[in-house]
């Protein structure tokens, strides 16, 4: 119980303190590109998830089975969505997360298409269809599933989040390695 309470003060610490910093122009903005700049900068197959809505085959995108510390950043705008640790194999075969990093970061829609009711999530910034939310996932890390196409998705190694804009995010990291 301790190291949830200390994790949930943690996170909310992280992102309250970023939210000056951006305002300051320490947190980078990640502003949405037209249509044609996305056509240059994104593959097919992304433009085809994030502008049109489609979603990729299961097991056949880039990180449904990554494994490595890091973050997961939209395809279109580079803004962070979800941390590695909140990722999780739910056996479906796209990238499933308990959570993405801020509430902020997302929209949620209702879905009608094909025949189900659905919650579709979008970036924010990008505007840029992720996949769906679930309310299948694990009970004991809040009951969510944010099932996400890789094609959406950018991964951050750990290890390279410094050099490429996201060292702000680091701490989170060290926020979740348990206590001795």
């Amino acid at each position: 119980m301790k190291y949830f309470i200390f994790m949930l003060l943690a996170a909310s610490w992280l992102f309250l303190a970023a939210r000056p910093a951006r305002a300051e122009g320490l947190v980078p903005n990640y502003p949405r590109l037209s249509p044609e700049e996305l056509k240059q900068k994104i593959s097919d197959q992304s433009f085809r998830v994030t502008q049109q809505g489609e979603t990729e085959r299961p097991f056949t995108g880039e990180y449904w089975d990554e494994e490595r510390p890091g973050i997961y950043v939209d395809v279109t705008t580079g803004e962070p969505l979800f941390f590695s640790f909140d990722k999780y194999d739910a056996g479906c075969g796209w990238p499933s997360f308990v959570k993405p990093i801020s509430e902020d970061l997302i929209k949620e829609y209702k879905d009608l298409s094909h025949g189900m009711v659905r919650t579709e999530v979008k970036s924010r910034s990008g505007d840029a269809h992720l996949g769906h939310v679930f309310t299948d996932g694990p009970v004991d890390r809040g009951g969510l599933r944010y099932c996400i196409n890789s094609a959406s998705l950018t991964f951050i190694p750990f290890e390279e989040m410094e050099t490429k804009g996201y060292g702000y995010l680091i701490p989170a990291f060290e926020a979740e390695q348990p206590s001795d």
